[in-house]
């Protein structure tokens, strides 16, 4: 299930590798992973998600997300959006993907609050990491 964040950004749990044409049709131009390989037995392999993002004339990132926030990580964000979108990143259920996304927001000047509702308009919640957002909002 696909939840948008904002009209050039949204999240999702695991995708497979079938669909990535439904995700290019979407009007989707990349697609980020951010779980580690090996998360999950039943996780598709990296390699496998990156050739078939390609096939469907995707662009494919992975930055792994796992026990925290990186810079290195809001950054690598960053980039995959500063290249056009709309993006796709997921994750096991989209939490993680929604959280990298609100701190590479608030780091880009994104108002927090504003991001929190964006958030909770798709169905998660920004608690967890909203002292981290204040931290970084300039």
């Amino acid at each position: 299930m696909i939840r948008p964040l904002d009209p050039d950004f949204a999240v999702a749990p695991q995708i497979a590798p079938e669909d990535m044409a439904e995700i290019a049709a979407l009007g989707f131009q990349a697609v980020v992973n951010n779980r580690p390989e090996g998360e999950a037995p039943d996780q598709p392999a990296g390699e496998t998600l990156r050739a078939a993002a390609t096939a469907a004339g995707l662009r494919y990132a992975e930055i792994p997300v796992a026990g925290g926030f990186s810079h290195e990580q809001l950054d690598a964000l960053g980039a995959v959006v500063d290249a056009g979108g709309p993006v796709l990143a997921f994750c096991a259920s989209g939490t993680r993907s929604c959280f990298l996304w609100a701190l590479a927001s608030a780091r880009r000047g994104a108002d927090p609050q504003v991001l929190a509702k964006k958030a909770a308009v798709a169905g998660y919640s920004l608690a967890p990491v909203a002292g981290m957002m204040a931290a970084l909002a300039p």
